[in-house]
């Protein structure tokens, strides 16, 4: 957004909120559509049958990052870099103040008690919510877009500020400053209102803020100070050209693998069906690496290949850009 959001500056409001609407609404799309695939399930019976959309998740990590994007460019484009500082502020107090007064009296911060649950439910539909916690609530649900929102709007200002102020050592001492003062004020934060990522919490987005801008310092000092980028840095270049394009594929591997059920037994010799992945996961890795390094090693295992994948994309220049 650093890069780009300042190019349409010299463009009219019509073409401003075009593209970047569109843009939007084409990651909203793709995540809904990752949500849905792929398109069968299941029955008791273990037949293949449509997928309901009835009980349709709506929201998701792509549709989180659409609705940041779209409302942290508003901030930008009508309120400019100090009135977006002051709104993401003006955010993260109205958020504990709603936090505290709306919850549950004396456990505000659980699932349960966590008011912007009977917000989404209304909003959206109970069957619309991600319900893999064991209750209806959605870890990426409309009321904690909210201070979402803000971590744009944070990334935005630290990448202006890189932008304008190039590769000064001034620059890189500003950067780490400012993590470090992200990450002491969360953490004072927490005291009162926990740090907490299910409820993307106030104290949660300068904690994890600060981590980011610290990371992002000590990669500048490393790579552009240092220059010691080499070949290791190289190896991580193929991800950065495809994000989205991983990201997606990385959905679709998943649950393309739970399509396919294989026969066989658990511990104590009962006959189930396993997914391919538990099932690779089962006779592969836990028992080459055991539970813990399997675990690791599967992860491990389709990160290179996913690697792989970006790698030949890179190689063919084959880019998906929204």
């Amino acid at each position: 957004m650093a890069f780009v959001l300042p190019r349409y500056d010299r463009t009219s409001s019509s073409a401003f909120w075009s593209k970047v609407g569109w843009r939007s609404f084409l990651i909203f799309l793709i995540g809904l559509t990752l949500n849905a695939f792929p398109f069968v399930r299941y029955d008791a019976e273990g037949q293949l049958v449509a997928k309901s959309f009835a009980t349709l998740r709506t929201l998701g990590v792509l549709q989180r990052i659409a609705l940041c994007y779209i409302i942290a460019a508003a901030f930008i484009r009508l309120l400019g870099d100090k009135g977006s500082a002051y709104a993401a502020a003006l955010i993260l107090l109205i958020y504990w103040a709603l936090c505290q007064s709306l919850g549950a009296p004396g456990d505000p911060y659980s699932l349960e008690g966590w008011f912007g649950t009977g917000i989404d439910k209304a909003l959206l539909g109970e069957k619309h919510l991600y319900r893999g916690e064991g209750v209806p609530f959605d870890p990426e649900g409309l009321v904690s877009t909210l201070p979402a929102v803000v971590q744009v709007v944070i990334g935005y200002l630290a990448g202006q500020y890189i932008l304008q102020k190039g590769l000064q050592w001034e620059m890189l001492a500003t950067l780490m400053a400012m993590a470090l003062l992200l990450i002491l004020a969360g953490l004072c934060w927490n005291m009162s209102f926990p740090i907490n990522k299910k409820i993307w919490t106030s104290s949660y987005v300068l904690y994890t803020s600060g981590l980011a801008l610290a990371t992002l310092g000590m990669a500048i000092w490393h790579i552009e100070f240092r220059h010691k980028g080499g070949r290791w840095c190289q190896f991580f270049l193929p991800f950065g050209r495809n994000p989205l394009l991983i990201f997606v594929l990385s959905g679709v591997v998943a649950k393309t693998y739970g399509l396919f059920r294989i026969s066989d037994v658990d511990s104590q010799g009962a006959p189930l069906f396993r997914s391919l992945g538990a099932w690779m996961y089962e006779h592969f890795f836990s028992p080459a690496f055991g539970v813990l390094n399997g675990s690791l090693m599967y992860a491990i295992a389709h990160i290179l290949l996913f690697w792989a994948i970006s790698y030949w994309l890179d190689l063919k220049k084959i880019y998906l850009r929204v």
